[in-house]
């Protein structure tokens, strides 16, 4: 198959064999392709509509008609590139090499000489996606400056690591040590290479009066900042490596039983866990989630964490048949079996913990840990009085014509017993995230299934040790239904979090506390 260049850094340009092409005209057009190129992952028509197109315009006309206009300059006659289905648009990196990615593997690579560091300094001064910028459209806008970012922190990383490079010359390195300033100029670490470069050089005074300069310069900004005596490595600034975790992660589909297409995800290396579906989930958006990320890249920094997109929610098909339990434990049946895996611990969080302890009752042998997070064995349906009942189907009414629509007040009903200790912002977070998530519809189908869930038969059944985690004021599901879930699973332990959050935020100290209980009984044996 043809190799397809691409140029990220400066004006976007693609090129075959060395013959440029000619790109749309269109702007959004381009933006949308070098969008699908820098994410690598498949994205929901919806998620794309809302990126690049505004109302009153027809958005999925005018992606389709973007999408034509792609086709003919990035698929060959050997294979295609660019795909799309009803309800996903993804752009397969086959045979595809970027100036980006190269620029990476030079910097990560210890043996890089330190002309081929300095070079990719420079091309990293060039403007991300030149050309492709959209005043007019906020969240890519936002998307953009956040990669942009991303480009400059590895400038740095890059710089710094020059800087140490034993090919490079005392004063070559004060040069790169105050090239790492100007990018990062509150970057303890690139204070303490300017100044130690000075030092090595023999410039004492430059270095005093410098260190007079930046104690000030770092107090008007609320920080302290003490000189190191050597220098610092790469400057870590918070968030690169999450970022660079999620640049690793994979999507793939599988089929379930009754072909609806599953989609799962692979990030980071080691044993694998797996993490059953829960609603809500959506394996792109979710990792910078308040609620979901502080555990993501815990697991996945020594693990091969995997987990998928419900049916009908997230990237998984949202245009199905059936919303069931049955079908909540199949496709989890299915991802386990693409991936061919033989035994591995399992996560389940919420409604996912029930779908975790039939598949471990179904599957012993495949499960040698249970971690169940917020759960309950029986939906709201069982036993539950007429009152209840009423108040449930009350509330799926709303959903039915409120879910999407621009006032969020009604998403507030979950929001408010999901998270009632978040922040105003992180309740519009919540909000937007629902919406994104899955449709009306699908929303109620879900609300529906978990009343029927019942597996309170199958918990004397679970082979596997299980580590119960509840917060004391669940306002979601009460503690209590954690307590006798942990008593009525043989060798289960239960951990009580001081939290009111069915779903814990990130900063809360449940939330640490919550990933170090994971983290303990994963390492015990």
């Amino acid at each position: 198959m043809p190799v397809l260049d691409v140029r990220l850094l400066g004006d976007f340009e693609l090129s075959r064999n060395g013959e440029p092409l000619v790109l749309p005209a269109s702007r959004k057009t381009r933006a949308l392709l070098a969008y699908l190129i820098v994410t690598g992952r498949p994205q929901r028509r919806e998620r794309l509509c809302e990126l690049f197109w505004e109302l009153p315009d027809d958005p999925r006309a005018s992606l389709r008609w973007s999408l034509s206009k792609l086709r003919p300059v990035v698929n060959d006659a050997d294979g295609e590139r660019l795909t799309a289905d009803r309800e996903r648009v993804s752009f397969e990196r086959i045979a595809v090499q970027t100036d980006l990615r190269g620029i990476e593997r030079a910097i990560a690579d210890p043996d890089t000489s330190a002309d081929r560091l300095a070079k990719c300094t420079q091309l990293l001064g060039d403007e991300l996606l030149g050309g492709t910028d959209l005043p007019d459209q906020p969240a890519y806008s936002t998307w953009l400056a956040g990669e942009r970012d991303r480009c400059q922190r590895l400038r740095a990383t890059a710089v710094s690591r020059l800087i140490d490079h034993p090919d490079t010359p005392p004063n070559f390195a004060l040069d790169y040590a105050q090239r790492w300033l100007a990018i990062s100029p509150y970057s303890r670490h690139a204070a303490d290479a300017v100044i130690l470069a000075h030092r090595k050089l023999g410039q004492t005074r430059e270095a005093s009066h410098l260190i007079r300069e930046l104690r000030t310069k770092f107090g008007d900004a609320g920080m302290q900042w003490q000189p190191a005596e050597n220098g610092g490595l790469a400057d870590e600034t918070p968030g690169a490596e999450d970022r660079a975790l999620l640049q690793r992660q994979t999507i793939h589909f599988c089929k379930s039983p009754d072909n609806v297409s599953i989609a799962y995800g692979c990030v980071g290396e080691g044993p694998p866990i797996v993490k059953a579906a829960n609603w809500l989930t959506h394996l792109e958006l979710d990792w910078d989630a308040p609620i979901w990320s502080p555990l993501f890249r815990e697991l996945a920094r020594d693990h091969q964490f995997i987990r998928y997109d419900e049916r009908g929610n997230g990237l998984s098909d949202w245009n199905v048949e059936e919303i069931s339990f049955e079908t909540f434990v199949t496709d989890l049946e299915a991802v386990v079996d693409t991936l061919e895996l033989e035994r591995f611990p399992l996560l389940g969080i919420s409604q996912g913990a029930a779908v975790s302890i039939e598949y471990a009752v179904r599957h012993p042998e495949r499960v040698s840990k249970l971690i169940l997070f917020g759960g309950y064995p029986a939906g709201w349906r069982i036993d539950a009085t007429a009152e209840e009942i009423a108040e449930r189907e009350a509330v799926m009414t709303l959903t039915r014509t409120g879910w999407g629509q621009d006032n969020p007040a009604y998403r507030h009903i979950f929001s408010a017993t999901f998270l009632p200790g978040a922040t105003a912002e992180q309740h519009a977070w919540f909000d937007e995230f629902q919406r994104q998530t899955t449709c009306a519809e699908n929303a109620v189908r879900f609300q529906s299934a978990f009343g029927d869930i019942d597996v309170r038969d199958r918990l004397g059944d679970v082979a596997a040790e299980t580590l119960v985690l509840h917060s004391r004021g669940d306002r979601r599901i009460p503690w209590e239904v954690g307590r006798d879930l942990a008593a009525a699973i043989p060798n289960a332990t239960l951990v009580t979090l001081e939290s009111d959050n069915h779903l814990l935020l990130e900063g809360e100290p449940a939330s640490q506390a919550f990933v170090s209980a994971i983290r303990s009984f994963l390492d015990d044996g």
